[in-house]
């Protein structure tokens, strides 16, 4: 009986020692309540409390929730109901506060952040709401998290998922999308066509100086050639007279001469015959020898 006794107070032993051994997942955070009241948070790992003395009251998890916020009516300053849902990043920092500052602190979160979303929206109009997201979120964060200062929670961040107006305005807003997308083909087409004009009249342009440039270089080629053309036939002439003149001078030159002048007269002679039946002669005609002597004397003049 006394063996008995026994081998039962040291199976309640070993229960009883059992029974306050707590082991703490990671990331967690057990809240140790002893008789009634807050006693000590138990972290991660290997942890003891005294079993029917102390007691686990409240587990937190120290991840990163996230909470859906559901999707409520919103009414912009320009009197428009939206429909907007978001999504809520927070985090227990501090567990005792988690227990005890709040009885339920992720509805207060929801109830806060849809509050907060409701005068945030009433603050702009509904064109704005799709541009300043990043705006709203901030705001919602830094509403949330002054609140819950004395709940053990951060809020992280937030994030508007969706805003939906009525059918009314999504129609509105797509005629008027529709007007700004043709607004800016038109626009589009007319600078395109502008910049074609433009093209085409500076290609005129240009055009006319390359062929007012090619004219005039051709008339100074042309005036050019004419000129060397001069100069060749005046320095032929020279060169022709030279020789001419040489000659005359050389021994029999004069005779020479004599004869070439009586050639052309009569040759110039013949040809004024043939052209008309009626001729003035000069009263000398005759003396053809005195004509000769005449032009000789001309000659020799120019020399």
């Amino acid at each position: 009986m006394t063996m008995t006794l026994v081998v039962l107070i040291a199976v309640l032993v070993v229960l009883f020692i059992f029974g306050g051994v707590k082991i703490i997942p990671q990331q967690s955070a057990y809240v140790v309540e002893r008789l009634g009241k807050y006693h000590n948070t138990l972290n991660a790992g290997v942890n003891y409390i005294i079993p029917f003395v102390d007691r686990v009251g409240y587990r937190h998890t120290l991840k990163e929730q996230t909470v859906d916020i559901p999707e409520q009516v919103c009414i912009t300053r320009d009197n428009v109901q939206v429909g907007v849902d978001g999504v809520l990043f927070m985090q227990v920092i501090d567990p005792q506060m988690a227990s005890y500052g709040i009885s339920n602190y992720g509805m207060s979160v929801i109830q806060l952040a849809q509050t907060t979303m409701r005068s945030e929206i009433g603050k702009i109009d509904l064109d704005k709401t799709f541009e300043e997201r990043t705006q709203i979120n901030s705001a919602i964060v830094s509403a949330v998290n002054e609140a819950s200062r004395t709940w053990g929670v951060k809020i992280l961040r937030y994030e508007i998922k969706n805003i939906v107006p009525p059918d009314t305005v999504l129609k509105a807003m797509e005629k008027q999308m529709q007007a700004e997308r043709e607004k800016r083909a038109s626009i589009l087409q007319s600078e395109g066509e502008k910049q074609s004009a433009i093209n085409v009249a500076e290609g005129q342009k240009q055009k006319v100086v390359l062929e007012s440039e090619a004219s005039r270089q051709r008339q100074i080629n042309e005036a050019t050639g004419q000129a060397e053309a001069i100069r060749a036939v005046a320095e032929a002439t020279a060169d022709g007279l030279k020789v001419v003149s040489q000659s005359i001078k050389a021994e029999g030159g004069m005779e020479a001469v004599q004869l070439r002048v009586a050639e052309k007269f009569v040759e110039q002679f013949g040809q004024v015959a043939k052209q008309g039946t009626t001729m003035i002669l000069p009263a000398n005609f005759g003396d053809m020898a005195s004509l000769i002597a005449t032009a000789m004397s001309v000659v020799k003049a120019g020399k």
